[in-house]
């Protein structure tokens, strides 16, 4: 048995490939359909078994936010049941995963704070993201790169602002001013096959002050929410412990529905956090998709784990017979 860190994978992960996943007849995936009936909306099932993908219904937030939760929670506990999880964090909506992955929040209760807070997301939408890299193909950290970011930013007169540390990748935020102004003024850049900037489809200014309305919307309409001590620690976006022996409740619900929010989330840390202070055999990637591997391979090089410091040396540990990282998913 492995002593595991299970990393819960944020808004992005559910695509065209992932349809189709959901099992038939898992007790889970029944309780969400009935949890969705109560708010009016298609089922879980319903969508995860369409004819066809559509960016318009399987993106839009208050779908694809609760397809990509109970993915999530399914891979996490199965993860669970094999080897020691030491630590549960997420990416950005990952957090709310990670709430009830680490048993801080029942099913129910994780579903109803996911499903509220995409809800609160499209009635107060506005702003975007956009995705840029910090390192280059070998994983290397590009000064040149993060200079632009700050010149940017420092440029767009408040209506861009970071969001989320992402390995080795800035997300950063904004009005539609802002976005505009951050797509005009980074210089366009490679990183493998893709092209950057490039705004992420569907994603509002999150982590930033532009989503305040979001926040007060989830003091209101949350407040029922029944928050615990987890079971497992918990990693925050600020890279702060929730342990199951010392976790201030109140101060949980306060980070989840008003820092957490409104500030930028560092998954950077919250990674670090994990390795250097639980020392995991493995970190656990559960679906949708893949797409914290690269990331996680990123931070694991920057932070020097069994001496790795690039790309190529990733892919050496992971070909060996003690993989650092495992995916749950392709």
């Amino acid at each position: 048995m492995k002593r595991i860190a299970i990393l819960c994978p944020g808004r992005g992960s559910y695509t065209e490939k992932t349809m189709g996943t959901l099992p038939a007849g898992h007790p889970w995936v029944a309780r969400a359909d009935e949890l969705r009936a109560e708010y009016g909306l298609p089922t879980l099932t319903e969508l995860d078994r369409a004819a066809k993908f559509s960016g318009a219904v399987h993106l839009r937030p208050a779908n694809v936010s609760l397809l990509i939760w109970l993915v999530t929670m399914l891979d996490a506990a199965a993860a669970m049941e094999q080897d020691e999880c030491v630590a549960v964090a997420g990416n950005s909506m990952g957090w709310y995963t990670a709430l009830a992955v680490g048993g801080a929040l029942s099913f129910d209760d994780g579903f109803r704070l996911v499903q509220e807070m995409a809800l609160a997301q499209e009635r107060h939408a506005g702003g975007g993201q956009i995705l840029y890299p910090l390192v280059d193909d070998d994983w290397r950290r590009d000064a040149a790169r993060a200079s632009a970011v700050r010149a940017a930013l420092g440029s767009s007169n408040g209506h861009a602002l970071p969001s989320i540390e992402l390995g080795g990748f800035a997300v950063l935020a904004g009005t539609e001013d802002g976005i505009a102004h951050l797509l005009a003024n980074l210089p366009q850049v490679k990183l493998g096959a893709n092209t950057y900037p490039f705004r992420l489809m569907q994603h509002g200014a999150y982590h930033t002050p532009l989503v305040q309305p979001v926040s007060d919307a989830a003091l209101e309409t949350l407040s029922r929410l029944r928050f615990g001590a987890p079971r497992t620690t918990l990693i925050d976006g600020r890279g702060v412990r929730f342990t199951p022996w010392s976790t201030d409740v109140t101060e949980l619900v306060r980070y989840t529905l008003t820092t957490q929010v409104t500030d930028p989330y560092d998954f950077t840390k919250s990674v670090r956090v994990a390795l250097r202070e639980h020392a995991p055999d493995q970190v656990v990637l559960p679906g949708p998709g893949n797409t914290l591997g690269g990331i996680c391979g990123q931070i694991l090089c920057h932070e020097g784990w069994r001496g790795m410091a690039c790309k190529a040396d990733f892919e050496r540990e992971q070909a060996g017979e003690r993989p650092l990282v495992r995916s749950m998913r392709r």
